[in-house]
């Protein structure tokens, strides 16, 4: 009996036993995974960098142009949807500018691309009127621009509005003569 406690295991080679490749599949697994990513990544378009990106910065020096000249200007545009009617009333602080014969307007909301709508807005008696449909209440982009897209007001609009919403420059308000301190 006293022999049989002291007799050692039989050994075997180490591929045979379970634990080398237990330990050995973690890092294996890591290595597949680390390829398979860059088969990703090479292979897969991500879209974050454009091919024309200088042409996109011109473009948006453009619009910044278009804003800046609507404001030099004094475009306000008054925005209010009755029903399914949109009117706009637009006047401008510069008494020699030409009303468009019509408006492009467009109607973005921030999260439903789906409900995105442009229209053109023809001139009428006291402004700009056309038909919108807005499914959805809430916060609202929009955007009022001349057909020949030399000028861009762009606001934000709370719908519904019990009146009419404001867009662009803001006439600015008489400046109050300082008080003279003469005795």
């Amino acid at each position: 009996m006293k022999n049989e406690l002291t007799k050692t295991p039989e050994s075997r080679p180490w591929y045979r036993e379970p634990w080398p490749w237990i330990l050995a599949a973690g890092p294996f697994i890591v290595i597949i995974a680390g390829v398979y990513t860059a088969w990703l990544a090479i292979k897969s378009n991500d879209g974050l960098v454009t091919e024309d990106y200088y042409k996109k910065g011109l473009a948006a020096n453009q619009t910044i142009a278009r804003n800046e000249l609507a404001t030099s200007l004094g475009l306000v545009a008054g925005v209010r949807i009755v029903g399914e009617t949109m009117h706009v009333r637009l006047q401008a602080a510069k008494q020699d500018f030409a009303l468009p014969p019509t408006l492009t307007v467009t109607i973005s909301h921030p999260t439903r691309a789906g409900l995105d709508q442009t229209r053109v807005l023809p001139r009428v008696a006291n402004g700009y009127s056309g038909d919108v449909r807005l499914p959805a209440s809430g916060h609202w982009l929009v955007q009022v621009e001349d057909e020949s897209r030399l000028w861009r007001l762009m606001g934000n609009v709370i719908l519904p509005a019990n009146g009419e919403a404001l867009i662009g420059a803001q006439p600015p308000a008489a400046k109050p003569e300082p008080a003279d301190i003469r005795n």
